[in-house]
């Protein structure tokens, strides 16, 4: 650990964006509750990668794991657009132990506390890269990554340059044939930015999915909706279906025709006129 790192302990941290908060869980004795600028962004637990406490991200893994079984995969390699507390690659960490990933995080100073707190996994199986997430997605090499995860938020919204088809195509360039892109979106009860990043994703991909609690399908309240697009079929097995419906915010899978017949007439997003 730098010198200059606080250690792990409970309080608020400057960092290069606003500031970030550590709190103890209650529930379990090395449990940490990571807020940025006053908004949750990750839970850890320090000893148990593999817990999970947000429901949208036993979502993805859900997702993930039903494309590449763990017991049948073997390199994973991963992209994460977004990086907060690493909770999601710590998690892919322990369940694909040969997994090379690549973070992308923003805010540097709230990198260098990450490293220092979290017992990130070493490179080259981990590595934490600093930097806005879209230009680093365009610096990658083309099918180099089985799984993308764009889960990128200021406050609560994904920044617009992360919602467009122009952004979606930098993405799907990265993913090697049967690759997965999983998009984390805010959504409000309107639905209108959500339908939108879908038709974005849409644009792009050939097959989609969806997963979301049913109050968020119905649009009663703010919350997340998960999007799931590959150039091959996303099949929505029983298996992944029961899973989902059993976790402690049940969860509904919707395939794409139901994903495509949700959009509608909603526009996809575009970067401006004669942005690079």
């Amino acid at each position: 650990m730098d010198a200059r790192t606080p250690r792990l302990a409970p309080g608020l941290y400057p960092i290069d964006t606003g500031t970030a908060e550590l709190q103890r869980d209650g529930d379990s004795a090395d449990g940490w509750l990571l807020k940025i600028n006053g908004v949750q962004s990750s839970h850890i637990v320090l000893s148990d990668p593999r817990r999970l406490d947000f429901e949208y991200m036993r979502w993805i893994v859900a997702l993930v794991e039903e494309r590449f079984p763990p017991e049948g995969t073997g390199r994973l390699r991963a992209l994460h657009q977004g990086g907060g507390g690493c909770s999601m690659p710590r998690y892919l960490a322990a369940r694909y132990p040969d997994a090379r990933q690549v973070v992308v995080e923003l805010d540097g100073q709230l990198a260098e506390y990450v490293r220092a707190w979290f017992d990130l996994p070493k490179a080259p199986l981990m590595r934490l890269r600093v930097g806005e997430a879209r230009a680093v997605t365009e610096s990658l090499t083309p099918q180099t990554r089985d799984l993308v995860i764009r889960d990128v938020f200021s406050g609560s919204r994904t920044p617009h340059p992360l919602t467009t088809v122009e952004f979606i195509h930098a993405s799907a360039r990265l993913l090697d044939g049967g690759g997965l892109f999983v998009a984390n979106v805010g959504s409000a009860p309107d639905q209108v930015t959500a339908r939108e990043e879908a038709a974005s994703i849409a644009e792009v991909f050939p097959y989609l999915a969806i997963v979301a609690d049913p109050a968020m399908l119905k649009g009663r309240r703010f919350g997340n909706i998960i999007v799931a697009a590959s150039d091959s079929p996303l099949e929505g097995s029983a298996g992944l279906r029961r899973r989902l419906l059993g976790g402690g915010v049940p969860a509904h899978y919707w395939d794409d025709a139901q994903v495509r017949s949700w959009i509608g007439a909603a526009p996809p997003r575009h970067d401006p006129p004669g942005a690079s």
